[in-house]
């Protein structure tokens, strides 16, 4: 017996950060972590990464989104739950496909930090010179 779930499920990653987004229709309820949208993202560069999919698409208001996002710093964090959102979205809709991808919404961003290597300080910083 299957059960109808009103849900959409959508994953981004972004650095090592990762969001698990749930969307469903309803009034723009948004919720991070359990705390709300503007509470989580402080800062308004990251609440407005987080937030393009939905502006883009002009759906702000017409979907309540519960999301889980583990890992990274908080820049990494909106950027993981901007193609969660994204993904979602294109589930929910196929027509959003297009303009989606001219905002470049649905590319993941595969960026990660270098690792840091033996006999240097980071991953490409040397020790400072001596001349004696």
């Amino acid at each position: 017996m299957a059960v109808n779930n009103p849900y959409i499920w959508g994953t981004g990653r972004r650095k090592t950060a990762s969001a698990r987004v749930r969307i469903k229709a309803g009034t723009g309820k948004f919720v991070v972590n359990g705390k709300d949208f503007e509470q989580f993202f402080c800062t308004e560069d990251n609440r407005r990464q987080a937030l393009q999919p939905l502006v883009v698409t002009e759906t702000r208001n017409n979907y309540d989104i519960a999301v889980n996002v583990i890992g990274g710093g908080v820049n990494g964090q909106s950027g993981a739950v901007s193609l969660g959102i994204a993904r979602a979205l294109l589930k929910e809709n196929a027509n959003f496909d297009k303009i989606l991808r001219e905002h470049g919404l649905l590319t993941r961003d595969s960026r990660e930090v270098e690792r840091k290597k033996y006999g240097r300080h980071k991953a490409r910083r040397s020790t400072q010179f001596s001349k004696r």
